[in-house]
């Protein structure tokens, strides 16, 4: 790391210490409010009796078939959603007569809440394995068309250009240009796309489904079970984290030259 590198890191130091103490406070906090009973333990249980509760629903495997059973639903809309996403992106970035037809469609349907679309989605599909994934699919498919279209129609023109003037046409620009300067754009569009998804799918099982993160948290709730369905919403920011971290990782490893700068000290 360079001098310049480690002044920063001094410098923001304190920053995230700040990041690290700040939850570690307000759990702290949370557990002393309910055990003095300035908080109701059976809406607000204290942080210790749901790290047990996670622990026990983890032994006994019951949060791993719930987990498993998400992810699955997840995956397979999310990867179906992206792809055609992604493709339909470049396309509308790349030639006019696509961004013509689609973009009206999509900045009409796009406000929409995706979980308002589940009566829709249930009436063609059915209350099924089919429809969690489509709607998983269509909230994968939004966030990955707009920012890989945004993405292709960022970059400098310039590029293009010069691309053209040594000799590059349709094929070599999409390959040597349009690609490379739309993957930044593609991964933002992938982490987006999978939070989208996470949500979606807890949605999804809230009102239709007997297994999944999702119905164990509703089932928590509807049986005032609160310690298993603070642990369901544990699981879900790991889970969070977790995809987000990894997506980021394989964009510092595919396009080193989108890291962000302060990753380089």
């Amino acid at each position: 790391m360079t001098a310049k590198g480690l002044e920063w890191v001094k410098r923001n130091a304190k920053y995230d210490v700040l990041l690290v103490l700040s939850p570690i406070m307000s759990l702290i906090l949370w557990e002393i409010l309910v055990r003095v009973g300035l908080m109701d333990h059976r809406f607000f249980p204290a942080p210790t009796t749901v790290i047990g509760t996670l622990f026990r629903i983890i032994v006994n495997g019951q949060l791993l078939d719930h987990v498993s059973i998400s992810l699955y639903r997840m995956a397979i809309g999310f990867l179906l959603g992206s792809f055609v996403g992604i493709v339909l992106g470049l396309l509308m970035g790349w030639l006019k007569i696509f961004y013509a037809i689609f973009d009206p469609l999509i900045s009409a349907v796009y406000p929409i809440p995706k979980t308002a679309l589940l009566p829709v989605i249930f009436l063609i599909f059915g209350i099924g394995e089919l429809s969690k994934i489509v709607i998983v699919a269509i909230a994968a498919f939004f966030m990955a068309v707009i920012n890989t279209t945004a993405g292709v129609l960022s970059i400098d023109p310039v590029i293009i250009d010069a691309a053209r003037n040594f000799g590059a046409r349709r094929g070599k620009l999409f390959r040597y240009v349009f690609m490379p300067g739309a993957l930044p754009s593609i991964f933002t569009a992938l982490r987006l796309a999978l939070g989208a998804s996470l949500l979606v799918i807890v949605a999804a099982e809230f009102v239709a489904s007997n297994e999944g993160i999702g119905y164990l948290i509703w089932i928590s709730w509807q049986t005032l079970a609160t310690e298993k369905m603070y642990a369901g919403l544990i699981v879900i920011a790991i889970l969070g984290i977790l995809s987000s971290y990894g997506l980021k990782k394989l964009r510092n490893y595919l396009i080193p030259w989108s890291v962000d700068v302060r990753e380089r000290m």
